[in-house]
């Protein structure tokens, strides 16, 4: 497939392309452009022109095309689910699942654009302003880049391009080299169903050469960037040398309490729930389980019970739950992890193996609070890393020792314990008898620490994408 610049598929100014490999067969299925400067200076020039019209258009008028657009995904709903199986190995379920999420994002995302409204400050609110009028407005922030990750690429396109273009900016798509193409199915549906030209465009490349053109350009007003945290510092240090406005989300490494009171058995299903879902390729999945010690063996033994049942293999069947981590080398890494997360002092009591880039669901016991992954080793696959710990007050030590601070959640019946956990949390959220992979479209969601600035959502996502202008009406009033 091509970039999309100004409605048009191109390939890059050089002709470099490259390989999108299927995880799971290990064949390459596509091949796509790997974008240079010039390509991105060519989109941005054409991104600027298309902002200043798009924002004339009126929100009911943009709505109407997003509707449009809604109507195509659904139609090809197949397609692009089936797409995004292909290149990255998650199970056609769960895409097909992130295909629909779309209608949802968007939809929410174009009811709240209707009721972006300004704010007034009567007069003689303050001495001196008594014949004085002062409102405002929110104003779109110009060109915006969204950088895109590998492990939900259509989920965080709903929540970085809907928000964006409703509040009249343009976005040049920087989606993830692993697995670009659904995304760019996406845009072409987007032209199709009437969005001006240069409006949403998607360049295809690698980051240190495509994203990190896009992220240094001047004339980018505003980056959106979800990602690792290296990888974030750079985005936000190219972007501060013309002063964009950056939002960031990064890496984690949630903790996962289970009190000595806790239901044993919701939160042994919630572990399949949060930890195994997209094979363990979640930012927000729960990595450190921190369980009392008065019921680690129970927790144990079932959470081995409920993964046994749960179905591995090809992504394209509809009874598989664990596909293949995204590439060979990713599952190269959660191997390494693996063996050093034991070298440290913990006990492997289920799983461990792999095929190709499939890592079966593990489990790991007897982690002292002391090793890596206790800290800020991010395991990104289907790992279950349990930490024993002597009552609530060393589990929440434990918990936030670590530099990230995304999502925790905690598994108690006292509802006064629960409280005190959600409260001592050093993250941006904190769920109740549920995993930390939580994640609606209509919360603001974000990290506290290294693990981000800024939050995404239907509630605070226009915050990021707009500016506030004050009009003064001086001394309108008799």
């Amino acid at each position: 497939m091509q970039a999309i610049i100004n409605g048009k598929f191109v390939d890059a100014s050089d002709k470099s392309t490259i390989d999108i490999v299927n995880p799971y067969t290990q064949k390459v299925i596509d091949k796509v452009p790997n974008c240079t400067e010039k390509d991105v200076n060519k989109a941005v020039e054409y991104a600027l022109k298309a902002q200043k019209k798009w924002a004339k258009v009126p929100v009911y008028e943009k709505v109407e095309i997003l509707n449009k657009f809604m109507d195509l995904v659904d139609a090809n709903r197949q397609d692009i689910a089936k797409t995004l199986t292909l290149e990255m190995g998650r199970p056609i379920s769960h895409t097909l699942a992130e295909v629909d999420n779309i209608r949802i994002s968007f939809t929410a995302f174009s009811e709240k654009a209707k009721h972006i409204y300004g704010n007034i400050i009567p007069a003689g609110t303050e001495k001196g302003q008594d014949k004085t009028l002062q409102f405002t407005v929110r104003e779109p922030l110009g060109v915006m880049v969204a950088i895109i990750p590998f492990n939900f690429p259509l989920d965080l396109f709903d929540q970085k391009v809907a928000p964006a273009i409703l509040a009249g900016n343009s976005v040049i798509i920087k989606p993830p080299h692993q697995n670009p193409t659904a995304i760019i199915k996406l845009v072409k549906l987007m032209g199709e169903a009437g969005l001006p030209n240069g409006v949403v465009q998607v360049l295809t490349g690698s980051g240190a050469k495509t994203g990190d053109a896009l992220a240094k350009h001047k004339d980018v007003h505003g980056i959106s960037f979800t990602g690792s945290v290296p990888v974030g510092k750079s985005v936000y240090k190219n972007g501060a040398e013309h002063l964009a406005h950056v939002t960031l989300e990064l890496g984690a490494n949630d903790a996962f309490i289970v009190c000595a009171d806790a239901d044993i058995d919701l939160a042994a299903e919630e572990v399949v729930w949060g930890r195994m879902y997209n094979a363990g390729q979640v930012c927000v999945a729960s990595k450190r389980f921190i369980v009392d010690k008065k019921v680690l063996k129970e927790f144990e033994t079932k959470v081995v019970e409920r993964l046994k049942k749960v179905p591995v293999g090809n992504p394209m069947d509809k009874k598989t739950y664990v596909g293949t981590l995204v590439t060979k080398s990713a599952c190269d890494k959660v191997e390494k992890q693996v063996q050093k997360i034991i070298e440290q002092g913990g006990k492997l009591i289920y799983g461990g193996k792999r095929e190709g880039a499939l890592y079966y669901p593990t489990v790991i016991t007897n982690i002292p609070k002391t090793a890596d992954v206790s800290y800020d080793e991010e395991v990104f696959g289907p790992v279950v890393s349990i930490i024993p710990c002597d009552g609530v007050d060393e589990a929440i030590e434990i918990a936030n020792q670590t530099n990230y601070g995304l999502g925790s959640c905690v598994f108690t019946r006292d509802m006064k314990t629960a409280t005190k956990v959600a409260n001592a949390m050093e993250a941006g959220a904190c769920v109740i008898n549920g995993a930390s992979f939580h994640r609606s479209f209509e919360m603001p969601f974000g990290g506290y620490k290294i693990s981000g600035i800024g939050t995404e959502g239907v509630m605070s996502t226009f915050d990021q994408v707009t500016k506030t202008k004050t009009i003064v009406l001086k001394n309108i009033l008799d």
